[in-house]
């Protein structure tokens, strides 16, 4: 079978969701299947160690064909240039598969945001009579309306549009949260017999082996209890928070830390306020290359996840899943509606607080890991174990491959 998948992030750009489509792409190879990723090229979300990669527009990477499309402002700060390059985007994309894509096309699989990659798939639907699986890790424009990036009501029909469309257009629809599957249900008139769990997941094994980088000693964090924020750093994450209960932490104990790793549009308001308040508790670094990240995790104390309490659709970061294969504890800030909240509470991996709680009340949180120093690889061994049960690599994309296969249900 001839598979498509439109992703817009594949490695070497740095993302969970990377990771992701490239075990994806590689098991439907194992499988049989010919398989070629379309994917945006975004420098930004690169490491200084992987920057230099070499630009093609086509290649092969373990039988993968990989078609990489230049995107300058898809992560762009400006969000005006941002929604244009998401227009362009299935007219770009198109010109480039039907350059290189010289096979038919069976299925294609396309993982939104952005929804303007949906467009894409229905065209790649209609030349090559294939079967469209949309994949929906966030509901777009509610998140962008929620943290009020969208305001103008003429573009909100628009992209409501535009997301309606996709949803007529797929034959199937997944996303990764029995939460999310209600909301489009529910919200968005999904027929329930259209739309699947298809969970996110992790390959434990790199975790079980690191770490062979130290990274205490890299950074100069050595006798420090570390909370680690890795990931993008922008207005859905609501970092403001971490940043004021480290300023209430600064005078609890000159061994907490709070590390933050990664880039985004926030990132340099985020070190301004760190620098106005004249904290030593928290530290920011550059991305790393995502093979060095599994040991990055391992050599920290606890893992962070944070979103605004401005979301209101139920999503579960996926950098969850990788704390918790790396058996460290988690911490989750989280609005009410996320199904982190039960992920965490059922596994015993942590704790979690909503993110419309005080300053007060999320220090107070860090006080009690920080209480609780002796005991937490506890947490982190009950994460690891039940992150090995429910969320392995083998059977989720096992499932992924039975839904691509099947023109009925799974």
């Amino acid at each position: 079978m001839n598979t498509l998948i439109v992703t817009p992030y594949y490695p070497p750009v740095i993302s969970t969701l990377a990771n992701m489509m490239q075990e994806l792409a590689e098991a439907l190879i194992d499988t049989g299947h010919n398989v070629t990723v379309a994917t945006a090229w975004l420098p930004n979300k690169l490491s200084k160690e992987t920057d230099h990669y070499a630009l093609t527009s086509f290649s092969n990477e373990r039988g993968v064909s990989i078609i990489r499309v230049k995107t300058p402002f898809l992560n762009s700060e400006n969000y005006v240039l941002r929604g244009f390059s998401q227009l362009l985007l299935p007219y770009v994309f198109w010109c480039n598969i039907r350059k290189y894509v010289k096979r038919n096309i069976d299925v294609v699989t396309v993982y939104t945001p952005p929804i303007t990659f949906a467009m894409l798939g229905n065209l790649v639907k209609k030349k090559f009579n294939a079967r469209l699986v949309l994949n929906v890790q966030d509901i777009f424009p509610q998140n962008a309306i929620d943290l009020g990036i969208m305001k103008n009501p003429l573009l909100i029909k628009f992209f409501e549009y535009l997301e309606m469309t996709a949803y007529r257009s797929a034959d199937k629809v997944t996303s990764h949260t029995e939460c999310s599957l209600r909301f489009l249900v529910e919200k968005k008139g999904i027929s329930p017999d259209k739309t699947h769990l298809i969970t996110n997941w992790i390959d434990v094994a790199p975790y079980r082996d690191a770490p062979n980088i130290d990274f205490r000693n890299r950074f100069r964090l050595e006798g420090k209890l570390i909370f680690l924020f890795a990931g993008v750093m922008g207005p859905s994450q609501g970092l403001d928070t971490l940043i004021e209960a480290a300023r209430e932490l600064k005078s609890v104990s000159n061994e907490i830390c709070f590390l933050f790793v990664g880039e985004g549009t926030e990132k340099s308001r985020l070190m301004k306020m760190v620098e106005d308040y004249s904290l030593d508790n928290v530290v920011f670094k550059q991305l790393i290359p995502l093979d060095q990240y599994p040991d990055l995790v391992k050599n920290v104390d606890a893992g962070i996840v944070c979103l605004s309490s401005l979301n209101k659709t139920p999503v579960v970061p996926a950098k969850i899943l990788g704390y918790m294969a790396a058996s460290i504890p988690v911490v989750a800030i989280l609005q009410e509606s996320s199904d982190g909240h039960k992920l965490i509470m059922e596994s015993k991996c942590g704790y979690s607080i909503f993110s419309n709680g005080s300053v007060e009340d999320i220090a107070d949180l860090f006080i009690k890991l920080y209480n609780e120093r002796s005991i937490l690889k506890e947490y982190g061994e009950n994460g690891l174990r039940y992150v090995s049960k429910h969320f392995t690599k083998d059977v989720c994309v096992d499932n992924m491959i039975r839904l691509l296969e099947s023109d009925g249900h799974v």
